[in-house]
């Protein structure tokens, strides 16, 4: 017998065959077809109790005779006859016109029943199998017994019961050597005694441990701890005394008494342990005040003492400490305050510095958004948008003067109106959306995303359908990204590959975009992530979290943090990446901003070098916030911070 159209050579193992599986269903004439095997037969006979006993015959009238009587004669003999054989009247039984492997395919990818019909060769026909041979070809498969009824290993059955039975099993009388002692035995016994006594057998005497201890040992093989014994410590060899224990000591070796009232003054461990003293003789001298108690202390120290020799290790502690390079070596880095930008009335809650440097845009809880010039501290234009705005991001295109801020609960887009005339028109007729036909209704279903022209603005409003938290450019200045607060916290671009990255509370995930695939996760450990920045190579990542510790993370080492630096007492704000030179640099709600050297190698045997730098301080507390934001100028190594109150400073070289 083989599988039919084509597949009679095919193997029927448990491993590629529809057989192996431990449940199918399938749909025939009668209905619906499935089964489950579930395990032994013991166990399927205890989930179905009243399943009927399978009840086998030896009768040969239950088979089925074939329906070729040609016996025993090879089928190779017909191979180029119309007939197979024939049948019990006598009459040949033709063969089935063969159909092509191309018409079989297709029959049988529509015929949902297929797997379950088998070729017989013998007969020329297909057999379709029923549900009880399916059980037993999948059973028989697995190396089980046919019958789910049959347990192979029957639990022992004790014929015969012991238990409040008067009589034994044979009622023939004990014998009388079962009362006797055994005269062998005797025999036996008296030869081991005889051997004993005279030595021939000798007995391994048992080890005697010893019954002591260390008490405050350790386990280590040394040879002071192997040895039997306390360990011999000798005393450590006291001073020799000088003029000053002398009982009759130089005039310049007494102190007088404002020297002693000045000892009161003292720390207790910066005094002088002993004072001396004039005696005229030797017998004036008086009994040691501290004698007893000094005896106590040395008494307690020889009870307490540890009765081992441990070797010191004396180390400098200097030596223990990393060598970082001078900060000297590592200029120029923001260190003093150099400017400082007024004008808002609430606080400054976000700060974005356009490509080139000369301008930056700040967005405060007024509802006001700044444009001010870097060099002069002038602020150039003011957008009243009533709203607080959250977070405001430059065009990084230095042709697009493009600003995006999340007002309240949507992002706006705005025209900066600054630089030549051409890029303003430029940016002016990107701004420029047609009026949207009227979409089709589509049910419940409403977008995620509706552009709206913002006529007081000349610019475009994107409604969301949740609030708005973050906003963040594509490198190149085409695509940008918003977060709406749910699971994520923040998200930014790669800066120069297809890569997104996703920061959660606990996790920052990495997607690749053009295969639209998650592609690595890297554990924080830290309570909760409150943003994140990527280094300019792409390798190095660090965030910030709302219990003051910041992460670097390199992404070809390890998915966990590479160093966790805790420096701020309060919320980190915000982090960021220079473009150019190696810094980075944090902000907290404690009122201070943190500015690190980060410089990473090409060698991917060298780790990147973490220096810590200068503590920028000079914004003030309001309502127990700190510095809202920070960022770098994209050319020069200066510093943007935004505080609560109502101030943007730059710090400089």
């Amino acid at each position: 017998m083989g599988h039919s159209d084509g597949d009679h050579g095919s193997d029927l193992s448990a491993d590629d065959s529809p057989w192996s599986e431990g449940s199918w269903s399938d749909d025939d004439d009668e209905g619906s077809l499935s089964f489950e095997d579930s395990g032994e037969g013991s166990d399927a006979e205890s989930d179905e109790p009243d399943a009927p006993a399978v009840e086998e015959s030896d009768s040969s009238e239950d088979e089925v005779a074939p329906r070729n009587t040609i016996g025993d004669v090879p089928l190779e003999w017909y191979k180029n006859e119309e007939h197979i054989g024939y049948d019990i009247t006598g009459s040949k039984i033709k063969k089935r016109d063969r159909e092509g492997r191309i018409e079989a395919y297709l029959r049988n990818a529509d015929d949902a029943k297929n797997w379950r019909k088998i070729y017989d060769e013998y007969n020329d026909e297909e057999v379709q199998i029923t549900k009880e041979e399916a059980k037993i070809i999948s059973r028989l498969l697995k190396g089980k017994t046919p019958h789910t009824n049959v347990d192979p290993y029957p639990d022992y059955v004790d014929w015969f019961e012991y238990d409040g039975k008067g009589h034994p099993l044979s009622s023939a009388p004990e014998p009388k050597r079962r009362f006797v002692p055994s005269k062998w035995e005797q025999k036996k016994v008296v030869k081991l005694v005889r051997a004993i006594r005279k030595g021939w057998i000798k007995f391994d005497k048992p080890k005697d441990e010893p019954n002591f201890y260390l008490l405050w040992g350790d386990e280590t093989d040394t040879a002071d701890n192997k040895r039997q014994g306390l360990s011999y410590i000798p005393a450590p060899k006291p001073n020799l005394p000088g003029h000053e224990e002398s009982y009759n000591p130089s005039v310049e070796y007494i102190p007088t008494q404002e020297e002693i009232d000045s000892y009161q003054l003292m720390y207790e461990e910066d005094r002088p342990k002993f004072i001396p003293l004039k005696f005229d003789c030797l017998r004036s001298v008086p009994a040691y005040e501290k004698a007893l108690r000094e005896g106590f202390d040395r008494c307690l120290d020889l009870y307490l003492c540890p009765r081992t020799r441990k070797k010191r290790i004396n180390i400098d502690p200097e030596s223990l400490k990393p060598k970082l390079p001078s900060k000297k070596d590592l200029r120029p880095y923001p260190r003093t305050c150099y400017l400082e930008f007024k004008g808002h009335n609430g606080p400054v809650k976000s700060l974005s510095v356009e490509a080139t440097g000369q301008w930056i845009a700040s967005g405060s809880s007024d509802g006001t958004i700044r444009v001010w010039e870097v060099e002069t501290g002038r602020c150039i234009k003011v957008w009243n948008v009533g709203g607080v705005v959250h977070r405001i991001a430059w065009n990084p295109s230095p042709d697009r003067h493009i600003l995006a801020a999340v007002v309240d609960h949507d992002l706006l887009l705005l025209n900066a109106e600054v630089g030549d005339e051409d890029a303003q028109m430029k940016t002016k007729g990107l701004l420029q959306i047609e009026e949207l036909a009227q979409e089709e209704d589509n049910g419940d279903k409403k977008p995620a995303v509706k552009w709206v022209k913002h006529e007081k603005f000349d610019g475009i409003m994107l409604i969301h359908h949740k609030a708005v938290s973050t906003v963040e450019w594509h490198f190149k200045g085409d695509y940008f990204t918003t977060v709406v607060p749910s699971l994520p916290i923040a998200a930014v671009f790669h800066p120069s590959q297809k890569m997104f990255f996703v920061a959660t509370k606990k996790f920052v995930q990495i997607y690749d975009l053009q295969k639209a695939q998650l592609v690595k996760k890297l554990e924080s450990g830290v309570r909760e992530i409150s943003s994140i920045s990527i280094h300019p190579g792409g390798d190095n990542v660090i965030v910030g979290s709302k219990d003051g510790k910041l992460c670097w993370f390199d992404t070809d080492l390890s998915t966990r943090p590479y160093k966790t630096l805790k420096n701020h007492s309060k919320d980190i704000t915000n982090v960021t990446f220079h473009r150019k030179y190696p810094l980075f640099a944090s902000s907290s709600e404690d009122c201070t901003a943190y500015v690190f050297h980060g410089m990473v190698y090409s060698d991917l045997n060298q780790n990147p070098l973490i220096v810590p730098l200068e503590i920028l301080r000079g914004h003030s507390s309001s309502d127990g916030r700190g510095v809202l934001d920070c960022k770098f100028h994209p050319r020069q190594p200066w510093l943007f911070t935004a505080g609560a109150d109502s101030v943007v400073r730059l710090y400089c070289d």
